[in-house]
Formats: C-alpha cells, sequence, structure tokens
C-alpha cells in the first residue's frame, strides 16, 4: 500500500466500485435504480472487457436479477434456455431434466455479453465509467469518509466516497485490504482446455463427459458457436495441443454408444484455466465490501462463479439501499454472515460435480470407483438428480439463502 495523498475535491460519489466485471457492472446499475450514485473504476480498457471470454451459464435467479436491472431485453432475445442437462459415462447418456425436477431452467448466454448489456445501460444511464486506470489504493476505510486513489490518463485522481465496493477479481488489490481475514483454498490437480468454435453445437444441452482419459465440457455460446473444454495437467503446455489433437480428445471422450456426432469448426479461441477453490472468511473491513470473484472462487464445473456474484452484489445492493433510504446498517454489518452459507452451498456443490466427474492423477482405483458410483446413483436416483437439479438452476434468493 502507498501514502496516501491529498484529496482531489473534484470527484465524490456515493459508492466507489473497484472492477468492472459483472459484479461492479450490476452493482452500479441496481444502485443507479435505487437513485444511489457510483463510480466504476476498471484496469483494464473496455474492448478488453466486452471480449473477455468467461462462464456462459446463468441460474434462474440470476436471469430475473439481470431482467430486474433492466438489462434483459437481449438476454431474452439471444439466449439459449436449457431445460436440463446430459451427464455422459460409460458411453451412455442420461439426462437430467431441470424443469420437470425443480420447474426451473437455466440459460446459457455469455458472460461477456452480460458485461456489453451492463456497460451500455450505465453509459446511457450517464454512468461514470473509467476504464485504463492503474495504481489503485484504498484509504481512511474505518470512517466516514473513505477513498479511492488511482492513476488515470496520466494524472493522480481521488476519488472521495461513503462506501468502498471491491469486485476487482481474484487477482485484484481489494481484497488485501481485509485486516486478518481466514482464508480457504484448494488447488485441484488438472485444469480445463477450453475452446470457441466456429461450429454449430452438437447438442441442445451441455453434456458433461466422464471418460477413463478425462473430463469433457459440451457447451454453446449461440447457434453457430460452440464452447468446449477438456481436461489436462494443470502445467499444460498449450503449445502442445494443436487444433488436430484437440478435436481427436474430444471425439473420444463424448462418443457414446448411440454414435454422437461431434460437429467440427475453426477455432476461434483456444486457452487453459487452472482449476481452484477459494473463499474469504470475511468480504467486509469497515466501509468496503467484496464480493464476485474478489470474494471467493469456484471450479467451473458447476456454473456457480457469475452466479454467486450476482448473488453477492444483489445482496449487497439492498443492504446500500436500506442505508441510503432509512439509515439502516444492520444489512451492512451481516454482508458477510448472510452471503456465505450460499457462498459455501455453492462451493460444496463446484467440488462435489468436479470430483464425480474429473480422474484424478493421484487417483487409486478405489477413488475412481467410488465417483462411478456416484455418477451411477445420480442417473438411477430421483432425490440425487433432484439435488444436482436444485443446485445447478441455482437456490432461491431469501436475503442471502442459508440454512437458518
Amino acid at each position: 500500500m502507498t501514502a496516501a495523498r491529498d484529496h482531489d475535491p473534484g470527484m465524490r460519489t456515493q459508492v466507489g466500485i473497484v472492477g468492472a466485471g459483472p459484479a461492479g457492472l450490476l452493482l452500479s446499475q441496481l444502485l443507479h435504480l435505487q437513485g444511489i450514485e457510483s463510480v466504476v473504476l476498471e484496469a483494464r480498457d473496455r474492448s478488453y472487457v466486452e471480449q473477455r471470454v468467461r462462464a456462459g451459464v446463468l441460474e434462474h435467479g440470476a436471469v430475473e436479477t439481470l431482467r430486474e436491472a433492466g438489462v434483459g431485453k437481449r438476454m431474452d432475445a439471444e439466449g439459449l434456455a436449457h431445460d436440463g442437462t446430459i451427464l455422459r459415462f460409460d458411453r451412455q447418456s442420461h439426462r437430467v431434466d431441470f424443469r420437470e425436477l425443480t420447474g426451473r431452467h437455466i440459460v446459457v448466454y455469455g458472460q461477456q455479453e452480460v458485461v456489453k448489456d451492463l456497460i451500455a445501460a450505465r453509459l446511457e444511464a450517464g454512468g461514470e465509467l473509467r476504464f485504463d486506470v492503474s495504481d489503485v489504493t484504498l484509504h481512511d476505510l474505518d470512517t466516514v469518509r473513505p477513498r479511492i486513489d488511482f492513476e488515470h490518463d496520466g494524472e493522480a485522481r481521488t476519488l472521495a466516497c461513503d462506501f468502498v465496493v471491491g469486485a476487482d477479481g481474484f487477482h485484484g488489490v481489494t481484497r488485501d485490504y481485509l485486516i486478518d481475514a481466514t482464508t480457504y483454498e484448494r488447488t485441484y490437480p488438472f485444469a480445463w482446455l477450453g475452446i470457441l468454435a466456429e461450429a454449430p453445437p452438437s447438442s441442445q444441452e451441455l453434456i458433461y463427459a466422464r471418460h477413463c482419459t478425462g473430463f469433457a465440457l459440451h457447451s454453446m455460446r449461440s447457434p453457430a458457436v460452440t464452447r468446449m473444454y477438456l481436461q489436462v495437467r494443470p502445467d499444460e503446455d498449450l503449445a502442445t495441443w494443436p487444433d488436430e489433437r484437440i478435436w481427436a480428445e474430444l471425439h473420444e471422450r463424448f462418443a457414446d454408444r448411440s454414435g454422437f456426432a461431434l460437429t467440427e469448426g475453426p477455432l476461434l479461441d483456444k486457452g487453459i484455466t487452472p482449476m481452484r477453490s477459494f473463499v474469504s472468511g470475511s468480504m467486509q473491513q469497515g466501509r468496503l465490501f467484496i464480493g464476485g470473484d474478489a470474494a471467493h472462487i469456484v471450479p467451473p464445473t458447476g456454473a456457480k462463479g457469475m452466479n454467486l456474484a450476482v448473488a453477492d452484489v444483489r445482496l449487497l445492493s439492498r443492504a446500500l439501499g436500506g442505508y441510503y433510504a432509512d439509515l439502516r446498517t444492520d444489512l451492512l454489518d451481516a454482508y458477510t454472515e448472510t452471503a456465505l452459507p450460499r457462498i459455501w452451498r455453492a462451493t460444496h456443490f463446484s467440488w462435489w460435480m468436479t470430483s464425480m466427474l474429473h480422474v484424478s492423477p493421484h487417483a487409486d482405483e478405489f477413488s475412481e470407483q467410488l465417483a462411478r458410483a456416484q455418477l451411477r446413483y445420480v442417473a438411477a436416483s430421483t432425490a440425487m438428480a433432484t439435488a444436482l437439479a436444485e443446485n445447478y438452476t441455482g437456490l432461491p434468493y431469501s436475503e442471502g439463502w442459508s440454512y437458518r
């Protein structure tokens, strides 16, 4: 942390938000609808943020929240609604019917599209978004006048505010300002090699496949673009995976006894993503609150990353709304305690899906048989399939879901 500077009296807002991903932008939009001012600061440029390929599965509650925020029009027109998903193992497919089991569905709509919609909405409403900022430091968080120092367009600036929200991702700076926060972390012994292919999806629903050589996921971004993943080593060199090898491995892992045909096409993007679970035991310090990937990371197998971010800022927007409407502080004081039960539930679900579907390089035959037994149980048991469907489509919002 650098030393504090003299204030710049020209910049003042109610809520200063660090990070222009889905969490920060959605919070800014939800606050705007309550008449609360905010300024969003982002280290990357706008083009990078809008083109960053990330998760694409939206829970039922996340879809409803985006509609409530006034940014659901394009999602409803272009998003792909899915009433179920397919588990494939032992070369057989088993469908989990979300609609029948829970009455809910999910929508496939890329994170970058959510970001584009939110940026457009904020700019149309006159919201202040500052891209390409650097050297962000936070000050006076335990006072009623915290501030954010940063560099923008070659000038040192200061943003004075009532509250600071850190939505700057796992590698951001804001979590470092939590004093003595306990953290919990697990690193998985594999990674995902992800591709974006200019090819029509080979399935109308997501396919989660467990093969003896590793996991594979078939997803999509549009009727013309497919998103797929392969389990690889965490230290895998992308250069050793030419397109031909990727397609060969995908064909092998998705093959089933009914003759499943995988449609190929030119690769638009490919990269390797490590797998980890991370939870910060505290999400607030004085007038600083963090959310989204700044507070927690889950392996993408359960499709919970962006959805947890939406849940965090939905909760935080109501807490801040209560403060500005009625000077309530109880919701803000209870933010961490209220948010963590949902976060841990999603963390467990993501771990469960990951351990059930991936082949661990360190697992013995006993562990392998346990994973296969779990998959067979989900395929055969309505109760287990319902548990998967409930978690996958999203637990209901009850001002911070918990067992209490």
